[in-house]
């Protein structure tokens, strides 16, 4: 009799399961891609839409875990780098099948990495572990294990394969088939994206349930985020990935528990004086321009603790630095907030020959201190926050022009005739590792934008930071590459060729229907775990 009510129990039990996973898996996930994707080939991928759809169909080998910020095992169950940084070997995990039912091995792993590095394919994702001339090699050492060897040591060269999507060598579907959580099942240009669960997916729960819960998600593409935010209202979308504060508010002001802020994001807002020593401006503004007193004098004149609080509602934090806080292991958290005084900044001005005279701040020639900032049309925060570091400047003395130009003719003056004095605009989907900002930091980069493409670095401290930016790119001691770029960083605090302004942070909605959301600040801060979300029924 005990054996039969054990059993029966037992029975029970699994049907339980059985049923929760059912209740689990029933449900379609909505939300709206803000352009159209441009691609569906993973490697290939450089816009946000593309970046989403590869980031929810797309198998990699370690994902870094987006809520810790820790690097984790994904198709490879380990893996091992090299002491030079050159090679990482990974170890695969066995059984695991593409969507189509195509097996998947070394050889897939092998193919991906190939291509990627291929420069015909001229692939975004490859570009990052593109530290030196020559060529990659692959050994396949069995079925399930590959080691990969670069001509050039690459800095944190485990983490750079959380962007890289294993294809199949053998599946006629080429890169429709895959190995994440779910699938392309229909593409409706200018209309949707339609995903379905991967049947073929390798992950389970803590319980033994196949993942992903939900049966698909539905991508409708949509640029007009009014239209966005009454779609979420009238529960045709599930969630609205990253908000903009006034946004934020209003539905605050209704539907309190489904927004969210995460606190300060990895993005930045801030500006730069020109210092091309080629670009049309009277050599006495070269002057102001490029000397450090003079920069850091005009940071300490901007109150970031209203502009935080007028132009983001709130939700901003005053920048410290070139890192946000946010980014947990890099930041350097020796730096101190820039204190506000227009006192102090008028009093160091002052000591390198400026004057205050009626209300109007000239050099010691007598110049008056007029210039413009730039910024790009039709983005409502940076317009208002030109005028407020405008407000602030006036109480010095320094008059400011604020100029607003359509985004094309914006980066034409900044990087082909240098016509611009000063220009406001910031970094969005910054990465966590420094050697994603190397085209930033070194002097020789087209993107270092106070004064791109130097020749040899034309002051003392860019050349230090160069030293530091390749030292840490080069090496594989994590803690040899945290005291480099925590230098980098005080160096630009100190020198402040960027004057860092605001951190906004990462706000989002998401509907009471969805279950095991947890947002966070790194992108995508909704959907990162996609796979163990559901919808209620």
């Amino acid at each position: 009799m005990q054996r039969k009510w054990k059993r029966k129990i037992a029975i029970s039990t699994l049907c339980l399961m059985a049923l929760a996973g059912s209740a689990l898996a029933q449900g379609t996930l909505r939300f709206c891609l803000r352009w159209e994707p441009k691609t569906f080939n993973p490697l290939k991928v450089e816009e946000d839409a593309s970046m989403a759809i590869r980031y929810l169909t797309g198998g990699v080998l370690v994902r870094l875990n987006r809520q810790t910020q820790t690097l984790e095992p994904g198709l490879a169950e380990s893996w091992t780098v090299s002491k030079d940084s050159k090679q990482i070997t990974f170890k695969l995990r066995s059984g695991i099948s593409f969507s189509d039912s195509t097996p998947f091995s070394a050889e897939d792993v092998a193919y991906t990495v190939q291509q990627l590095m291929d420069p015909a394919l001229h692939s975004p994702t490859g570009d990052s572990f593109r530290s030196g001339p020559g060529n990659l090699e692959t050994k396949i050492i069995s079925p399930l294990e590959i080691a990969i060897t670069f001509p050039a040591p690459v800095a944190a060269l485990d983490r750079q394969f959380d962007q890289v999507a294993i294809m199949s060598m053998h599946s006629p579907k080429k890169e429709m088939a895959v190995l994440g959580p779910f699938m392309v099942a229909d593409y409706k240009p200018g209309s949707m994206v339609v995903l379905k669960k991967n049947s073929n997916y390798w992950k389970s729960d803590e319980q033994g349930r196949k993942l992903p819960y939900l049966d698909g998600i539905e991508l409708d593409i949509q640029p007009n985020r009014d239209v966005e935010m009454l779609r979420l209202k009238r529960n045709e979308i599930d969630l609205i990935n990253s908000l903009d504060s006034d946004y934020y508010d209003k539905l605050e002001a209704t539907s309190a528990q489904i927004v969210h802020d995460s606190g300060p994001s990895l993005d930045s807002e801030f500006m730069w004086f020109n210092q091309v020593a080629k670009s049309p401006l009277p050599s006495f503004k070269k002057n102001w321009f490029r000397s450090a007193n003079f920069r850091r004098a005009l940071s300490e004149a901007i109150n970031r603790d209203d502009m935080a609080k007028i132009v983001f509602r709130g939700h901003a934090k005053p920048a410290l630095g070139p890192v946000s806080p946010a980014n947990k292991f890099w930041f350097d958290d020796k730096l101190k907030p820039i204190p506000y005084s227009a006192d102090a900044a008028l009093k160091s001005l002052q000591s390198d020959g400026f004057r205050l005279e009626n209300g109007v701040l000239k050099d010691k020639d007598g110049d008056e201190v007029i210039f413009s900032i730039i910024t790009n049309s039709g983005n409502k925060y940076r317009e208002r926050m030109a005028t407020m570091i405008q407000e602030d400047l006036q109480k010095i003395g320094i008059h400011v022009n604020v100029v607003t130009l359509d985004f094309p003719s914006l980066i034409q003056r900044m990087t082909e005739t240098f016509d611009y004095e000063a220009i406001l605009l910031g970094f969005t989907n910054v990465g966590l590792d420094p050697n994603e900002q190397m085209n930033v930091w070194l002097s020789s980069s087209e993107n270092h934008q106070w004064n791109p493409s130097q020749k040899t670095p034309e002051t003392v401290w860019e050349a230090e930071i160069d030293k530091l930016m390749r030292a840490q790119a080069s090496s594989a001691d994590l803690k040899k590459r945290k005291e480099s770029f925590d230098r980098v960083q005080e160096i630009v605090v100190e020198q402040a060729p960027f004057i860092y302004l605001i951190n906004r942070n990462a706000l989002s909605a998401i509907s009471a229907n969805i279950q095991g959301a947890n947002p966070v600040v790194l992108v995508p801060q909704t959907y990162w775990n996609a796979e163990r979300l559901s919808v209620k029924p």
